[in-house]
């Protein structure tokens, strides 16, 4: 027996799109806090040790900060793609995302990672997030090259659930701080796994219920 693809409500993704605008519109004020370069300004403040005693650090954090905010609007606009009538609009922002992720974004994550707050709990998790974010792209572009065009976005949406890592992680850190007031350093090991592991979890859910 065929199955039947279903259709997300409309009301649904009206809220997602909403709700990704506000998100997105948050981490584009965060990036915009480190231009122009600088050594000493927000999440760098707490990174100084890194900075100071390994040069290569503060190439890997940029590129990670500059190219994330592209591959969450790309991510999103790929998505979007039924509502853009612009010839090969999906295939080319397509190969953006996964370009900007397989060369730049997920490479120097992993990178930070290494170096993560938080004690070897958080640093596991990142450098995990990391690997996973490369393999599922990646897988993603195989099968898009195979012409199976089905697995292909089914990896593509598990790519963008951890895309969306970078939203639902600062999500988390508010919800907790203001609930439970914990340790600074308890926070990120917290937030380190519940960053990603929830939207596969919910990805995986749409797809087994044939809404992706």
């Amino acid at each position: 027996m065929l199955s039947v693809k279903k259709n997300i409500p409309r009301f649904l993704k009206f809220l997602l799109i909403i709700g990704f605008g506000y998100f997105f519109w948050l981490m584009l004020k965060i990036t915009m806090e480190y231009i122009p370069v600088k050594r000493e300004v927000s999440f760098l403040m707490i990174k100084q040790t890194e900075v100071s005693e390994r040069p290569e650090y503060l190439y890997f954090f940029y590129t990670h900060v500059y190219t994330s905010i592209f591959v969450l609007l790309s991510g999103f606009l790929a998505i979007l793609r039924k509502d853009f009538e612009i010839k090969n609009f999906h295939k080319n922002i397509g190969k953006f995302y996964i370009f900007l992720i397989l060369i730049f974004a997920a490479p120097s994550g992993i990178y930070m990672g290494i170096f993560a707050n938080g004690g070897i709990y958080s640093k596991i998790s990142f450098v995990l997030l990391g690997f996973l974010w490369w393999f599922s792209t990646f897988k993603a572009y195989q099968l898009a090259r195979q012409k199976n065009f089905k697995e292909h976005q089914q990896w593509m949406w598990r790519s963008f659930a951890l895309s969306l890592s970078a939203v639902t992680l600062r999500m988390w850190k508010i919800i907790i701080v203001y609930l439970f007031h914990p340790n600074p350093m308890d926070v990120y090991q917290i937030i380190a796994w519940l960053g990603w592991i929830p939207n596969l979890i919910f990805i995986e859910y749409l797809i087994n219920k044939k809404y992706l």
